[in-house]
């Protein structure tokens, strides 16, 4: 008999907002970061990353990020 065990939580965080420009990462607005969520894998989060970059294209300046939050709460494991 096999033992079903989840997988291991790896949480990724995406977030973005409206760069100051297009050479650097500098958000025009701090206030109006998008935090969007955090997610338990980086599957999951690329995909919202994916829907929420695409549904920004048409502003040059929009920016969405996912950050490896499990790589900097174990960065032993990362």
């Amino acid at each position: 008999m096999a033992i079903e065990t989840e997988p291991k939580q790896l949480l990724h965080l995406v977030f973005g907002g409206e760069m100051e420009n297009l050479e650097g990462i500098t958000f025009r607005d701090l206030e109006s970061v998008d935090l969007v969520g955090m997610y338990p894998d980086y599957q999951t989060a690329r995909a919202v990353w994916k829907a929420k970059a695409q549904a920004s294209v048409d502003n040059a300046h929009m920016r969405y990020f996912v950050v490896h939050l499990h790589r900097l709460l174990e960065p032993e494991n990362a």
